[in-house]
């Protein structure tokens, strides 16, 4: 991941990935903007949004590796030398474990419905850097549309006691640790319903993905909504940074190299390898969390007797 961000710039800014589109191209004169209607008032270049958004990214990435309680190679070193796990206590534990199950599960979703014929096609991409700039911008906007506004704004109306406006954005960047939320099936209701909104959301609006999406996306967006509501937005951020800047960064990094389609790069043993690796990480989270859930259940009702 951290490899990622070097890739991501030397692309951007060294490559002729855009051919006729590079990193000094009027923003304004994005489709995307048009499409929206959205005028910018003074003059911003593809570079300078790209820098903007590798920024936050990688203050994010920092603030991930240090916090919220213990730093990564803190919680490593306890984690090694305890029979105990607390992978809780570090944000990157966090991202690296759900990012392999988000992509375990879309990896099993992918197979069972090409065993049916249904074939996820994405959208048309008429240029290689517009579509990395949409793809790291994405996790943000989503982010903030998809679980700030629906799942956060709600459960502050719902779980809050107080109307202060420190307590409000405090709530907004981490539900489950700032609202006392007695009960757990309300908000994963509305986890849910917002992650098949995500979903249905990826086939209906600009140029969509085909049908097969459908469930693909709406499993990634309950788990984002999850990861918001329990580890707070940095974490769901990073998730969906992770299957998208991040993959896309060494797709184009591997396509500009060996000068090949970013669909050939896809196909390379490297991605595949990655891919693997996640495949089995993911595997592995998923039986740590299913132990973890019986012993502590196992535990509530030793105390109960």
């Amino acid at each position: 991941m951290l490899l990622s961000f070097p890739f991501g710039v030397f692309v951007v800014f060294d490559t002729n990935i855009g051919n006729d589109v590079n990193f000094q191209y009027p923003l304004s004169n994005l489709e995307l903007f048009k499409e929206l209607g959205f005028a910018i008032p003074f003059h911003v270049e593809v570079g300078d949004l790209f820098i903007v958004l590798w920024s936050i990214y990688a203050v994010l990435f920092a603030i991930a590796l240090f916090g919220p309680n213990n730093g990564f190679l803190k919680t490593l070193s306890s984690n090694l030398s305890n029979s105990k796990s607390d992978t809780k206590s570090n944000y990157m534990f966090v991202i690296t474990k759900w990012f392999s199950i988000l992509i375990l599960v879309s990896i099993i979703i992918d197979s069972v419905q090409q065993g049916f014929g249904i074939v996820t096609v994405p959208p048309h991409v008429d240029n290689d850097l517009t579509q990395f700039l949409y793809v790291s911008l994405s996790p943000i906007v989503e982010e903030f549309g998809f679980r700030v506004i629906l799942i956060g704004l709600p459960l502050f109306v719902f779980y809050s006691h107080k109307l202060s406006f420190s307590h409000f954005l405090k709530s907004l960047w981490s539900p489950n640790r700032n609202l006392h939320i007695y009960d757990s099936k309300k908000p994963l209701l509305l986890i849910v319903l917002v992650g098949v909104f995500f979903g249905i959301s990826h086939i209906i609006t600009g140029e969509p993905w085909s049908e097969g999406k459908l469930l693909q996306a709406s499993v990634s967006g309950i788990i984002l909504g999850w990861l918001y509501f329990r580890f707070g937005l940095i974490a769901a951020i990073l998730v969906h940074w992770a299957t998208n800047y991040f993959i896309f960064s060494y797709a184009n990094f591997i396509s500009q190299i060996n000068q090949i389609t970013i669909e050939e790069a896809f196909l390379q043993p490297m991605i595949n390898t990655m891919e693997l690796l996640f495949f089995i990480s993911g595997i592995f989270s998923i039986s740590v969390l299913l132990v973890s859930y019986f012993n502590s259940k196992k535990e509530r009702k030793l105390k109960i007797e």
